[in-house]
């Protein structure tokens, strides 16, 4: 009995971006959850390091890219995605990635993706037509810019909408690119920069272009560090000096707010529904030699003694974090930006009870959205006669005036923070009110 034949150099990395990309887009399925998962059927876990490596690459690009790479097959189809192809549509564009951003030779891009059609029990029948798309379309070149073209139409309408047409296509252009390592240090980020390469933000922020194991940089052992987008930094600062005060950090996964408020001096107390991820946050404290009570709950319903402060990071639509995680624009729908901003309200009445007369509040979500943000904001202040609005400062956020709205809100957006450097540029979208509370 004949062997099969051996499998392409390169195809197992290249198969299991496919299906990762697949899990996104039809099971709605978060990248970083598929990456993590146990028993992963893309079987990106089983990959050495190198593998795992280019197939996060390939997926992350592709998905960044998806608007237009959808544009681009679509084009080829003139009947659509045939019916029972199973992964078909992420294996053309997984491969048309390779080929037109990633500067993989063409022949191995398309030859690649047809051998992962193949393989593919459902999408085996439509091999010839995946290579026949994929060569038209590498045929052609590189695409034309087109505004907005990489982000969901219901999306992009809303960015322009609140922020104007220009802005709406610097936010959906800065997401096109792969986001830099941020790291929040202790302290000395000058020193840090230089011990690992990177530059120092004006906020304090450590950034770094490497996208190598974060356990293998200098410092992660000893807790010198954690990773914590710039943007996610800020918010926990609007406290000020608390020192000794007593902060309960509401909605507290994955923890890097929990550190900095640990790292202040808070007597902290985390707060989050899920066990899990609650233990993950107890053992990043661990590695940093910080302590907080952590307690799972609904932040909502639990009762707690009331204490000096509450920062409240509300789940949201995470917009604001797509070029970070791109799997985000094409996960979420619109229709979930109204449920969230419900919850929202309700966790911000929860929060104020928790504060005590003359304590403070921060509200933040990693979100676009102004029914997350700035109309949350106004329907709080309008059914609570305890809160009274407390601006932040355009001096509180070194280097980012631009952050600091009329109303004395933070707003960041992906396109703040320029740099000649693109691959530094940026940082995620995020919302923040302070309050005080009566």
């Amino acid at each position: 009995m004949s062997r099969p034949a051996p499998e392409p150099p390169g195809l197992a990395p290249r198969r299991a971006a496919a299906k990762l990309v697949d899990a996104v887009l039809t099971r709605t399925r978060a990248l970083d959850g598929a990456l993590e998962a146990e028993h992963d059927p893309s079987g990106f876990r089983a990959l050495p390091e190198r593998d795992r490596a280019l197939a996060r690459a390939i997926a992350g690009v592709t998905l960044r890219r998806f608007g237009t790479l959808r544009s681009l097959i679509a084009a080829k189809l003139e009947k659509g995605l045939p019916k029972k192809a199973g992964p078909l549509e992420a294996i053309l564009a997984t491969g048309a990635a390779q080929a037109l951003f990633m500067e993989v030779p063409v022949h191995t891009a398309v030859d690649l993706a047809v051998a992962c059609a193949r393989a593919d029990p459902e999408a085996r029948h439509f091999a010839g037509l995946a290579n026949a798309v994929l060569r038209g379309i590498v045929g052609a070149g590189a695409p034309d810019k087109i505004p907005g073209a990489d982000v969901p139409p219901w999306l992009y309408a809303r960015w322009t909408r609140a922020y104007g047409a220009e802005e709406a296509e610097r936010i959906a252009e800065s997401i096109t690119l792969e986001a830099p390592l941020d790291l929040t240090v202790k302290s000395d980020p000058a020193l840090w920069a230089e011990r690992l390469g990177g530059v120092a933000l004006p906020n304090g922020t450590v950034r770094l272009l490497t996208h190598g194991s974060i356990t293998a940089l200098p410092g992660f052992s000893e807790g010198a560090w954690w990773v914590q987008d710039a943007g996610a930094s800020l918010p926990a600062k609007l406290l000020g000096d608390i020192r000794d005060q007593r902060v309960i950090d509401l909605c507290a996964a994955p923890g890097g707010k929990t550190a900095q408020l640990a790292a202040a001096g808070a007597e902290v107390v985390a707060v989050d529904k899920s066990a899990e991820r609650l233990t993950r946050l107890s053992q990043n404290l661990a590695r940093l030699g910080l302590s907080a009570t952590c307690r799972v709950g609904d932040a909502a319903t639990m009762p707690f003694e009331p204490a000096d402060a509450v920062l409240l990071d509300a789940p949201c639509s995470a917009t604001g974090t797509i070029r970070r995680h791109p799997d985000v624009a094409w996960m979420k729908r619109e229709h979930e930006v109204t449920s969230l901003a419900k919850l929202q309200a309700t966790l911000l009445d929860a929060a104020v009870r928790l504060v005590k007369p003359g304590g403070k509040l921060v509200y933040c979500v990693c979100s676009l959205e102004p029914e997350e943000g700035e109309r949350q904001v106004a329907s709080l202040l309008a059914r609570n006669p305890r809160l009274r609005l407390d601006p932040v400062e355009k001096d509180e956020l070194p280097g980012l005036p631009e952050a600091v709205t009329s109303e004395g809100y933070l707003r960041t957006l992906p396109s703040h923070l320029p740099n000649e450097d693109p691959r530094l540029a940026g940082l995620d979208g995020f919302f923040a009110a302070r309050f005080s509370v009566a």
